[in-house]
């Protein structure tokens, strides 16, 4: 009788996990909120209001989106492990996240082997859809490319020929400089690249890195650095003088969570991708701000918007495949179009990179807070090579 039992309520627990099961779309989400908080706490409550507005419409076709995150540490490795976990233990049906690049291209290759779609959130570096690009793949935020080649022509305008280059020195670093030294020069053919200093992520050395750029006597800076390497930077290079008389071109500095901190220290008239959320007008955008502001008391920065696209990219996915179903998902993701703050955009079926823009304008100070002015909208889909040459940079994807 005991056996008969217990072997009952087995059954029925089984039933009810599986009934729940069907209830709802499970997303696994791995990102280094530990070591990068300053865009991921933000970046987290993107994900949460989306959910929100999601969920109160009836989900997707009826089923309820849960979200369930991992930290993955900065690290290629730990990452890896928490998708293992994700997918063995908690059943996720897809798998998205990652900020730092380095840990988006081993998620990159998980996806692969695993057979498994991934949604690459945040990580910028190329690779992701070019050389390691793979079907499973897919990318929301706008490439090192295309943010670079959005940045070149504000260079060029300067006309500037000595040119000095400051980076972290992994991935995400690497691949913003090398696309920024290659477009530059196609532009401006008599450009020279008289210093580059590589700094470790989250280590720079900010005095012996101005000196050695003050060294070198350039009539421009491109800067690469962000979070705490970055307002390093700039405090040194304040204090040197560094940046008087020179054209700074500097990627992601317009970023609140990257601008907030310097305070009164923002040094003006940089040119900076970033997100000056405060005066943006449009309805798409008006609706966003209002619904973060009324559910966390706060503005939205750059990484609360990414958190939100991705969520929505998820769900309108999900819509499109009528399923979790691995090649129903790609399939709906090819060519897929998604309405986000920012407007529509499109993930592209040729290399898997959505079409989500930035903004481009120059670093300023109002009531003794760094801000963005003279900026304007740039639509990532107009800032993509050929056709013919992606399918070059990505010879093996199919």
């Amino acid at each position: 009788m005991h056996k008969r039992f217990t072997a009952l309520v087995a059954a029925l627990a089984w039933g009810l996990g599986a009934a729940q099961a069907e209830d709802v779309y499970t997303i696994g989400e791995i990102n280094s909120y530990k070591a990068q908080p300053a865009f991921l706490e933000p970046y987290k409550k993107g994900m949460e209001l989306a959910l929100a507005q999601i969920n109160l419409t009836g989900g997707v076709g009826g089923r309820k989106l849960v979200l369930v995150t991992r930290d993955d540490n900065g690290n290629p490795a730990d990452a890896v492990r928490a998708a293992e976990e994700l997918i063995a233990r908690e059943k996720v049906d897809v798998l998205m996240g990652s900020f730092l690049s380095h840990v988006g291209l081993a998620l990159t290759d998980y996806a692969q082997q695993k057979k498994r779609f991934f949604l690459a959130a945040e990580p910028l570096t190329d690779k992701i859809v070019w050389e390691h690009g793979n079907r499973y793949t897919f990318r929301l935020r706008p490439s090192t490319y295309m943010q670079v080649a959005m940045l070149v022509p504000e260079a060029v305008a300067m006309k500037k020929k000595r040119w000095a280059i400051v980076y972290p020195n992994y991935e995400y670093g690497q691949s913003a400089v090398a696309t920024f030294k290659r477009l530059l020069k196609e532009a401006q053919p008599d450009v020279e690249f008289v210093a580059e200093q590589a700094a470790p992520l989250g280590k720079v050395d900010a005095g012996s890195v101005v000196q050695a750029l003050q060294d070198a006597k350039p009539d421009a800076i491109f800067n690469v650095l962000f979070a705490a390497d970055l307002a390093k930077f700039v405090r040194e290079g304040n204090t040197r003088g560094l940046f008087q008389g020179k054209g700074v071109v500097s990627l992601l500095t317009g970023e609140p969570e990257y601008l907030d901190p310097l305070k009164g220290e923002v040094p003006l008239g940089w040119v900076v991708t970033g997100y000056p959320w405060y005066a943006i007008f449009t309805p798409d955008h008006d609706a966003f701000a209002t619904a973060y502001r009324k559910r966390f008391k706060d503005y939205p920065r750059a990484g609360s918007v990414v958190g939100y696209n991705a969520i929505q990219s998820i769900a309108a996915g999900l819509k499109k495949a009528g399923s979790a179903d691995t090649e129903k998902l790609i399939a709906a993701f090819r060519g897929l179009e998604v309405r986000t703050p920012f407007g529509p955009i499109t993930y592209r079926a040729q290399d898997h990179q959505s079409t989500m823009g930035a903004y481009v304008g120059k670093t300023g100070l109002y009531g003794g807070k760094g801000v963005m002015v003279n900026f304007k909208y740039m639509d990532g889909a107009k800032f993509q090579p050929s056709d013919a040459e992606v399918k070059k940079l990505r010879p093996a994807a199919p």
